[in-house]
This record gives structure tokens, sequence and C-alpha cells, in this order.
């Protein structure tokens, strides 16, 4: 009985430290999310991931970008990101330090000509 009742509180301790990690890699993501006023979670072999870079760049906005495949623990920021409704993970958008979404939600709103107000609310743009 002891082994069973071992167990458990290894289980334990695993499902703690599981959920203290994850708190850890969201902290991490608001902070690098807030860091600029339009920050980019990435993939360098990612071609929608280029294509929001370019849409930005082509607005003249100088974004935070945050190429998951080439950082230190970025599979676990991806999963986090995940965890936040972004599906797939990225491109995950953060505009003004709030989470905006991927490819659709952004360029759905670059078509109802919501995007630059929204730049320009943050910061990001001045014109």
């Amino acid at each position: 009985m002891k082994g069973v009742k071992q167990g458990k509180e290894d289980m334990n301790e695993w499902v703690k430290a599981t959920f203290v990690n994850l708190a850890s890699i969201m902290d991490r993501v608001t902070k690098m999310a807030s860091e600029r006023p339009v920050v980019i979670f990435s993939k360098s072999s990612c071609c929608m991931c280029y294509t929001i870079k370019s849409l930005f760049s082509d607005f003249g906005v100088n974004p935070a970008v945050h190429e998951l495949d080439e950082i230190p623990r970025g599979r676990d920021i991806e999963q986090a990101l995940s965890r936040l409704g972004c599906n797939p993970a990225v491109p995950a958008i953060f505009i003004g330090g709030e989470f905006v979404g991927g490819t659709n939600e952004v360029m759905t709103l670059h078509l109802n000509r919501s995007l630059i107000p929204m730049l320009k609310k943050a910061g990001a743009l001045w014109l």
C-alpha cells in the first residue's frame, strides 16, 4: 500500500510542478507581449508568419518578433500560446499588450479597416 501512496504523492508533486512551470511561462509570455506596441510570436519557417510580418512592415510598424524555433523555451511558449486560444499557435499577435489572435484575426481587422486605428492607439503608428 505504501507504493500506491508514494505514487500519488509523486503525481501530486508532478502536477504542482507542471502548473508552476505553466504559470511562469504564461508570465514570460505576458512580459514579452508588452515589451513593444506590437509583438509577434513566430516561427522562421512559417509562411503565414512571414505574411503577417510583411503586413506590419508595409505599414511601417516595427514589431518585436520572437522566433519560437530560435529562442530558449520556444516550444513551451508555443504551448502557452495554444492555451491562450491561438490555433495554430503561430503567428500570435499582440497589439498594445493585448492578444489579438493569429493570421485570420489580423487579416479580418485589416479588411474591416480596424487594424490601422488599433495600431495608432497602441502607439505603433503615428500617421
